[in-house]
């Protein structure tokens, strides 16, 4: 079929962050691309509460980090999580969390690997997602948006994938197009999962949870508790305070008929402004879809993963795949890509997803395990009732904190193992949830450091491959003639970097489009057709 025949390289269905952060990022690679939203506009509710530090730094690159982090909390609000009787009362546990503005203090002096560039960001959907489409819609080449429009059929051919969809203003108009490539991003009960006939396993909540949002003008900063972003009732259910800190929501597993307000304002424990304005019910699901792919159909986000909001790696994961699978598809578009490109990313990203699923079951185990704690000696008076609570909130603090500290779920995973990353012996991909272990093998992320001229190494790579030389001597011409007879966009960025080099525990890098260690060398050529033909999708495998 002719280029003329394709109305857009790429379809997206689902305009959350996860399908936004794609289509943008499809867009900067010159990927005619089309993002379709059944809703008539952006997300009304809050539905997710934390961008993490790889988020943050993958929006970094895209040049619009300082813009989200104006949506949500200053940098000076606290981070705190905290366990309380009511917000009117001194905490019963406090779990300390460095601010914003404190976080990139510490980033600022760290040069270990330990600490990703960029601070995690309170910021709600509701929030987030208006400045994605306007980055989309207004900011971004060969990206074409459209809300108001859902996908009813697909149909695939071994060229191209034909979209219907509906029009949801109420007029019944069908519109067809035809992509070479089909993303679905359509959530949990995703349509395109459902036509390709893709299960998702694993077990959900034998109950449903309600998302009570209400807007307060005055809580915030008339609370005694102190100011932090999570609070933990010991009466049940929790609230999260948004990035405004005037809306606000109440989880809990109380009936949907409950007085809410009532309830609010007996959590609350004093009289100010509750603006309920909606209830949302939910299922708390751990759950993996059996493939990702079908054809020219790839499913990324919610579609594929869901997990249990503790930990925040619902989106955050999604937006992991968005970046996988976006510079993919775009080399595989281009023509540079081998057959192995697309394939390597499910080979990559499920098991992310299963690895934080598990993460995320983790950390829900832990915040279910301090309530059945709660004796009623915690209610006393006197020596016997302050013994209690200090138990109390140690097992708060040790349990539940465990969904707020997850930094190597979100930083560490590794794709080794990937038809994409060459071998090295004990590179297995494996990485821990709640800590950072810096290292150079490949398959990780590489490692956030500071340079000799106080730069960030991420910030001194670019879009495509990157060859990093870390001594500013490596003969790259043999791989420079390979990426350039295969197509595929190189760039050497050559600096003399000691500290690096040994941290990292090599002398030069290969790195991907999203900054993910393809190979690493110790200084002298070898094999460079192999490891590029390896790193683009064409070959077989490289062992060092």
């Amino acid at each position: 079929m002719s280029e003329e025949a394709f109305d857009f390289d790429v379809i997206i269905a689902g305009a959350g962050p996860v399908g936004l952060t794609m289509t943008i990022d499809l867009g900067r690679r010159g990927i005619r691309t089309m993002i379709m939203e059944r809703d008539p506009s952006t997300a009304p509710w809050p539905k997710m509460d934390r961008s993490n530090a790889r988020t943050m730094e993958i929006y970094r690159r895209m040049g619009i980090v300082d813009r989200i982090r104006a949506l949500g909390y200053p940098g000076d609000n606290p981070m705190d999580v905290l366990l309380v009787r009511t917000m009117n009362e001194p905490p019963l546990a406090q779990i300390a969390f460095p601010c914003v503005d404190e976080k990139r203090a510490l980033v600022a002096a760290t040069n270990d690997g330990t600490i990703p560039l960029e601070p995690y960001q309170l910021v709600s959907q509701n929030a987030i997602e208006p400045l994605l489409r306007e980055v989309a819609e207004s900011e971004t080449p060969n990206t074409t948006v459209r809300y108001g429009l859902e996908l009813s059929s697909i149909e695939q051919d071994e060229t191209g994938v034909t979209v219907k969809a509906q029009r949801t203003d109420g007029s019944g108009e069908v519109e067809t197009f035809r992509a070479r490539y089909l993303v679905g991003c359509d959530g949990g009960r995703s349509t395109v999962r459902k036509q390709l006939g893709i299960r998702l396993t694993g077990v959900s909540a034998p109950v449903d949870m309600r998302q009570v949002i209400f807007k307060s003008k005055d809580l915030y900063d008339r609370m005694a508790v102190p100011k932090g972003r999570h609070y933990s009732f010991l009466s049940g259910g929790s609230l999260v305070a948004q990035g405004s800190r005037q809306e606000f929501t109440f989880h809990t597993p109380l009936p949907e008929d409950t007085d809410f307000r009532k309830v609010l304002r007996e959590h609350i424990g004093f009289d100010c402004e509750i603006d309920i304005e909606h209830v949302l019910t939910w299922r708390p699901h751990l759950r993996l879809a059996e493939r990702y792919r079908e054809g020219r159909v790839l499913l990324a986000g919610d579609s594929v993963h869901l997990v249990i909001p503790t930990g925040g790696l619902g989106m955050n994961t999604g937006i992991g795949d968005a970046i996988d699978l976006s510079w993919k598809l775009a080399g595989t578009i281009h023509g540079w890509g081998g057959p192995e490109l697309l394939n390597s990313y499910e080979l990559e990203r499920r098991p992310v997803a299963q690895r934080n699923i598990e993460a995320s079951g983790w950390a829900a185990d832990g915040a279910a395990y301090w309530p059945a704690t709660i004796t009623r000696e915690v209610y006393e008076f006197g020596p016997v009732g302050e013994a209690a609570r200090e138990r109390l909130g140690a097992t708060f603090v040790r349990q539940h904190g465990r969904m707020h500290g997850m930094v190597g779920a979100e930083t560490c995973y590794s794709y080794a193992g990937s038809t994409l990353v060459a071998h090295e012996p004990g590179n297995m991909p494996h990485w821990e949830f709640s800590r950072i272990v810096p290292h150079g093998r490949p398959g990780i992320r590489i490692p956030h450091m500071w340079l000799k001229d106080g730069r960030a190494l991420q910030d001194v790579l670019g879009d495509d491959y990157t060859l990093l030389d870390l001594t500013g001597t490596y003969d790259s011409a043999e791989m420079e003639s390979a990426f350039a007879e295969i197509g595929a966009p190189l760039d050497v960025v050559r600096l003399d970097e000691p500290h690096v080099r040994d941290t990292l525990k090599g002398s030069v890098f290969l790195l991907r489009p999203d900054l993910h260690i393809a190979w690493r060398g110790r200084g002298y050529p070898e094999k460079a057709w192999d490891i590029v033909r390896l790193a683009t999708g064409h070959g077989a495998g490289y062992d060092a």
